[in-house]
């Protein structure tokens, strides 16, 4: 059952769940941006700068938060987004692994793709 902040429990993240989640590349971007960093980084919501309405950017961290994907804490008048690493690479092993190998796969291919 989830927390009363609606975080799944480690034995409850399911991975059609996170794959859904992770299906929209303002999430998927969530998710990298967080990976980036070092781990344990929490980051508020605002801070990914996603081109989106405030109540858009709130629907997009509940679905990551549901999914198991991010745990969000209250600070005062904002939210921050940590990364649930650990969790999901022991439940969905390599799974970050490969977002990453995309997201750099993609600036290659963009970097070819650059008009000169």
């Amino acid at each position: 059952m989830p927390d009363s902040e609606g975080h799944p429990a480690f034995e409850e993240l399911e991975l059609g769940r996170v794959l859904a989640a992770l299906a929209d590349p303002l999430r998927r971007q969530v998710v990298l941006g967080l990976l980036a960093e070092p781990e344990g980084t929490a980051r508020t919501c605002s801070s990914f700068g996603l081109p989106v309405t405030k109540a858009t950017l709130t629907y997009h961290f509940r679905q990551l938060r549901e999914a198991g994907l991010i745990r969000q804490v209250d600070r005062g008048n904002s939210r921050m987004a940590e990364l649930r690493q650990t969790e999901i690479e022991r439940r969905f092993p390599g799974l970050l692994r490969v977002l990453q190998a995309e997201m750099k796969r993609e600036h290659t291919t963009q970097g070819l793709n650059k008009p000169s």
